[in-house]
């Protein structure tokens, strides 16, 4: 068994070896886990990768492996505790959607319905138009009809959801990814701003020349800092959701922007910018780093690139209370407005195409806080942009 684990984990490219195998071997004999695929999993991760850039990749081996049945432990897992979701309902639903949760008997109906077929389902369910489960007509699950209900978790297929209740995971973007041209660089090039810094690292030519001359053609070496791009970005990527089938466009943006600027720091949100973003996917709910804090820490010079689809409901935007992972003490809108307030230059870079962009309310009102520089994930929209950002 440990074979075809150990080649599906090779395949997915975490470079473990032999040896590593061996290892694990070892721990199996010697009983350090026993009959739990938690344990085990952790124990195969230690063992097997060296280098956590690599977790993404073996959890997504892992998964493909031992792709089971689910059960309904992990459904409890994923809710959204219920004060948050009465919250986001009261504040939030317009008149036309509170008309259609009145089709079920109101919220409080809606909700303790909810809770009595949680309790009374035993087993994953698909079909059919009472419990919790997927591809049916019941008001809670995913992937079925039902025009009124509440999704959770899985993919959103009708887009009619009167509220989505599930706790996202998100994938760290790969910055080993190779190019597949070098045009992204070239483009993010005409964001440039050279300055000589640091050691006396390279040879000045053309002053060597005149010392040596001024010394009767005795060597009389003259050395500079060497010169490098000084210009200070910081990058914010949307992850996860509408954000999936753009992974690698924006792993390969990531890759070369992390070679092309010395002085970059990078964060992830999700859909919108509220008071908090983070470093790392994993540990999003964890470690976090305050926006506000972002602000004071940082200088008003930094470049501010954005890249995300700006494709969400309106309220995630305008409302607070508007994410659908927390609650928003205050609206997105307001952030976005003291990010704009502080730094001098912000660029939002679009993966949809940009023809597609007036058929979409929120990229509509984001292209509007940005002041219009909105520009497509291309190649020319990435120049116009870094041309923007430099001026």
């Amino acid at each position: 068994m440990l074979i075809n684990l150990f080649q599906t984990i090779r395949s997915a490219g975490v470079p473990c070896t032999v040896r590593e195998l061996l290892d694990l071997l070892g721990a199996l004999e010697n009983q350090l886990v026993y009959a739990n695929i938690d344990d085990f999993y952790y124990l195969s991760r230690a063992t097997l990768v060296k280098d956590e850039k690599h977790y993404d990749k073996f959890d997504k081996a892992f998964e493909i492996y031992f792709k089971g049945i689910e059960r309904m432990e992990d459904v409890f897992q994923a809710l959204i505790p219920e004060d948050w979701l009465r919250k986001a309902f009261e504040k939030e639903l317009d008149p036309k959607e509170l008309k259609k949760i009145k089709s079920l008997g109101g919220l409080e109906k809606l909700l303790e319905e909810f809770k009595k077929r949680l309790e009374e389902q035993k087993e994953r369910h698909e079909g059919g138009n009472k419990w919790v489960g997927t591809n049916g007509t019941s008001p809670y699950g995913h992937g079925g009809q039902n025009p009124e209900g509440i999704r959770i978790g899985g993919p959103g297929g009708q887009k009619k959801a009167v509220k989505i209740w599930e706790q996202r995971k998100y994938s760290n973007l790969d910055d080993s990814v190779i190019i597949g041209t070098r045009d992204i660089k070239m483009a993010l090039r005409r964001l440039r701003k050279f300055a000589r810094q640091g050691n006396d690292l390279e040879l000045d030519m053309d002053d060597t020349i005149k010392s040596t001359a001024k010394n009767a053609g005795y060597l009389d070496i003259k050395m500079v800092p060497e010169r490098l791009n000084s210009v200070k970005v910081i990058v914010m990527f949307d992850v996860g959701g509408s954000m999936d089938p753009y992974v690698k466009l924006c792993e390969e943006l990531f890759s070369a922007i992390k070679t092309e600027f010395k002085n970059l720091e990078y964060f992830y949100f999700h859909n919108c910018i509220y008071e908090s973003v983070w470093k790392d996917n994993r540990r999003r709910s964890q470690e976090r780093f305050l926006v506000q804090d972002i602000i004071n820490k940082f200088s008003s010079d930094y470049k501010i690139i954005v890249v995300g689809d700006a494709t969400m409901a309106p309220y995630e935007i305008t409302n607070a209370g508007g994410s659908i992972e927390h609650w928003n003490e205050e609206a997105g809108h307001i952030w976005i407005k003291r990010l704009a307030d502080h730094f001098e230059n912000m660029a939002w870079l679009n993966p949809v195409p940009d023809d597609h962009w007036d058929y979409t309310s929120s990229i509509c009102i984001i292209k509007e806080l940005f002041e219009d520089r909105m520009y497509p994930l291309t190649l020319k929209g990435l120049e116009e942009g870094m041309g923007e950002l430099s001026k």
